[in-house]
């Protein structure tokens, strides 16, 4: 099917990095793979850097990200950094506090009630967030020319539900009845967080990041009229305003499956799919227009390697020769073995180039 929302085309070199390529459904000699929270407790040498600072610091310090941003790509041979940070590092600038206690993150001085959102403000992400800036370019300089770098940032959605919720949530009631009970308010909070995410994303970019990733992580608790309205309608005025020559936008809406068209309405480049959706079925929903990334169940790494490299070959199978960069459903667990990632990539790239080789 063709989808009206779709990315106009774009040609890379042939030497451009296999990552840039796939997500612009070019030729690749091998399907590329990174992990979300591949720089994670799971890395003893993560674990190392975070005994000497708390997670906040880490955030906060250029050397401290861009150190364990690098670690995977050089003990796992990743095709893609991504930026280590956190979905709620732009909520301190809008005037949120923001605490990662071991139960998970805490929001306060944010929106408790309607009034409060007018209380938010917007300023420039250099002049508040420049940290970040300087975490790009430290990890930029330290990349193989092949490895790009991703950026990334919380949805208008996931970003407006820690806001109202303080924190995470089981079902978010308290967000949800906020878009009913106050949508004027609710509309005036999404277009805030549209101005400072499309700002602190596009300083990232202009940083050095090659891509940009903009997760959704609870757009699965909308149903698909809610989702169109508060995920959709936002997030695509997010990739509109980031839209670059050469610089993949990705939207990764977990929980989406059942409406998946919808995330494709944003017009992203590529489409972030989790375990819930298999890729040949995601691609009947969108067409051959977007590249598609993921999607194995990151708690599969926790069982024998076997099964491990039997999903990824159903995942490989099924995602076909169309742009596909392998991926996760969601991030890595502290439990994984590290060794189980390793072969994972080294299986991806060898199970994949054979593949290609075969043209399939």
């Amino acid at each position: 099917m063709k989808n009206d929302s779709a990315p106009l085309p774009t040609l890379l070199p042939a030497d451009a990095p296999v990552f840039l390529r796939a997500c612009f459904r070019q030729p690749v000699e091998h399907t590329p793979i990174w992990l979300m929270r591949q720089a994670g407790r799971y890395l003893p040498d993560y674990r190392a850097v975070r005994a000497k600072a708390d997670f906040l610091t880490m955030c906060h310090t250029p050397e401290l990200s861009a150190e364990v941003t690098l670690q995977p790509v050089n003990l796992l041979g990743v095709d893609a950094a991504i930026l280590f940070s956190d979905l709620l590092i732009p909520l301190e600038a809008m005037g949120a506090t923001v605490k990662f206690p071991e139960g998970g993150p805490e929001i306060t001085d944010a929106v408790e009630q309607a009034s409060d959102v007018h209380k938010l403000r917007t300023p420039p992400a250099i002049e508040t967030l420049g940290y970040t800036a300087e975490a790009v370019k430290l990890i930029v300089a330290g990349l193989p020319a092949h490895v790009p770098l991703i950026g990334f940032a919380g949805a208008p959605f996931t970003l407006a539900s820690y806001l109202i919720e303080g924190g995470g949530s089981k079902n978010y009631q308290k967000t949800k009845a906020f878009l009913y009970q106050h949508p004027a308010e609710a509309e005036i909070l999404f277009d805030k967080l549209v101005t400072m995410v499309a700002d602190f994303l596009n300083m990232q970019i202009d940083a050095g990041c090659k891509a940009v990733q903009i997760f959704d992580s609870w757009a699965g608790a909308l149903d698909p009229e809610d989702y169109e309205r508060w995920g959709t309608r936002y997030t695509r005025r997010l990739v509109q305003a980031v839209r670059r020559p050469g610089v993949p936008v990705i939207v990764f809406a977990k929980g989406t499956g059942t409406y998946f068209d919808r995330v494709a309405a944003s017009g992203a480049d590529v489409l972030g799919v989790d375990w819930t959706l298999p890729l040949n079925v995601a691609r009947t929903h969108v067409g051959p227009d977007f590249a598609l990334q993921g999607n194995m169940d990151p708690i599969r790494l926790l069982g024998p390697f076997e099964q491990v490299r039997a999903t990824a070959d159903r995942i490989l199978d099924a995602a076909g020769s169309a742009g596909h960069i392998f991926n996760l459903g969601h991030g890595l667990v502290p439990q994984t073995p590290p060794d189980h990632v390793k072969r994972l990539v080294d299986h991806v790239h060898e199970s994949s180039a054979a593949r290609h080789r075969a043209g399939g």
